[in-house]
């Protein structure tokens, strides 16, 4: 029993981590994931890491400026944006909603608390242009976290 106690949350673990890499968007191959020249990280907190909220996730992206929203659209540059337990928006011509599972990093920062509920959460990076819309193909990475 003592063994079952430690194990199961581990195969849970893997379980939600399976479930997000098999989401069904097109960002979950490798070679969506990382476009063109440029490469989103998620740099913090790591993948399949415990945390305690609040939550600060720390973005790196090789290949592309950060910038903040309020400078335009310009080629080569962007802002992040965090995916919260969603999967990147299937229409990459539309700007990225904002609400909830949407967080906007529009003022070009490169770091973001979340008050993230207890639980198995799939965080998702995407980078944009200065009007919201991702990058086609999309420039994202993704973890999967549980908040203690």
């Amino acid at each position: 029993m003592n063994i079952l106690i430690r194990v199961l949350p581990i195969l849970m673990l893997t379980f939600f981590i399976g479930c997000a890499a098999q989401q069904g968007s097109v960002a979950s191959t490798p070679s969506a994931a990382r476009s063109g020249d440029g490469a989103l990280t998620i740099t913090k907190p790591a993948q399949a890491s415990d945390v305690r909220g609040p939550v600060e996730v720390c973005l790196d992206i090789k290949g592309y400026t950060v910038e903040p929203a309020k400078n335009g659209v310009n080629e080569g540059k962007g802002h992040h944006h965090l995916l919260i337990d969603t999967p990147v928006p299937s229409d990459l011509s539309q700007p990225v909603a904002k609400d909830a599972n949407h967080v906007h990093m529009g003022d070009g920062s490169t770091c973001k608390t979340l008050n993230l509920a207890p639980g198995v959460h799939t965080i998702r990076g995407l980078f944009a242009k200065g009007n919201h819309v991702p990058y086609n193909p999309p420039i994202t990475d993704a973890i999967v976290v549980v908040v203690k």
